[in-house]
């Protein structure tokens, strides 16, 4: 099969390797394409704990294709089936994955891209954050995840303010029904922005979803007493410091969304399926781009520097 192989920083070569076998309990999958995520800039950068070249497929995670093998004792799946899959090597033609990791999609989303991971993780990230109707809710980032996690809330009858760098995220954000849109660029002119909208309780809910220090100072600014603080940024660049004295003071719940149970993972896959199949979510404008496995590092390059009209990067095969 081919898989693309980050060899070193900064470069993605396709090579011609060993097609894996699936072991008892997993299945193989023939895959239509896999998501770029955030998460593999570090890799993709080349930060110091790393090894290259990476194993072929690597860091792909967010898979879906048909099942075109069993392993031993594998039941309510064949050959054939189409499924998103949370896998790990899936920037290639073929990937394994447990079966519990496999959910089935209904014929509602014949040839519908399905990267399973990043749609779960914002089900899950929205089920944690308590967010219901009647509430003022900021969403600081407004990258895929914002942007779903806006209609998550709008659905939810939840008032969203919708915050971000990029003037084309923020149209995203009013088009996803954001009912207040502000530009990111001066922290403390946004937090005095919230402040004339919401008036002195601030928000209920406000969601981190960056993964830098400043937005996350910022997302403690706008969230009033009692409110919860949702990180759902991933940080990756080292320690932070917060404020404890403004935690502690307005009574705010801190709640680190980020998953790391596999079954979590597949049940908010699983939420997502029902959704987009109800047509109640559809994610399918935000994946902006859409290119062949052999050009990933074209798509980790868009993914890194986000230019205008970004939000998301699928590879293809």
């Amino acid at each position: 099969m081919y898989a693309s192989v980050i060899a070193e920083p900064g470069r993605a070569v396709l090579r011609q390797v060993e097609r894996p076998e699936p072991a008892a309990g997993q299945v193989l999958l023939k895959l239509e394409g896999s998501g770029v995520c955030a998460s593999s800039l570090p890799l993709w950068e080349g930060r110091q704990w790393f090894d290259y070249p990476q194993p072929a497929g690597a860091p792909g995670h967010e898979g879906w294709g048909r099942v075109a093998a069993l392993g031993a004792g594998v039941q309510g799946l064949a050959v054939g089936d189409r499924v998103a899959a949370l896998t790990y090597r899936a920037h290639a033609e073929y990937d394994v994955a447990d079966v519990e990791a496999v959910v089935p999609l209904p014929i509602e989303l014949a040839g519908v891209a399905m990267p399973g991971e990043p749609l779960g993780c914002a089900l899950n990230i929205f089920r944690r954050s308590g967010i219901e109707a009647g509430q003022t809710v900021a969403i600081v980032g407004i990258g895929f995840l914002g942007a779903l996690l806006t209609r998550l809330a709008v659905r939810a009858g939840a008032r969203v303010i919708a915050i971000s760098r990029r003037p084309f995220a923020l149209e995203a954000a009013r088009e996803a029904g954001a009912e207040h849109v502000i530009a990111l660029d001066d922290p403390w002119r946004v937090a005095e922005t919230v402040g004339r909208i919401t008036g002195p309780a601030l928000c209920e809910r406000t969601i981190e979803a960056v993964g830098l220090q400043e937005p996350l100072d910022l997302a403690t600014e706008l969230t009033g007493e009692r409110g919860r603080l949702v990180i759902a940024g991933y940080h990756q660049d080292g320690r932070r410091q917060v404020d404890l004295q403004k935690w502690n003071w307005r009574g705010i719940d801190v709640v680190n969304a980020h998953e790391r149970d596999p079954r979590t993972y597949v049940q908010g896959i699983r939420e997502a399926v029902a959704l987009m199949a109800r047509g109640e979510l559809d994610p399918a404008p935000l994946f902006t781009h859409r290119l062949p496995l052999d050009r990933l590092g074209e798509a980790l390059e868009l993914t890194r520097t986000r230019p205008d009209g970004f939000m998301k990067a699928v590879v293809t095969t």
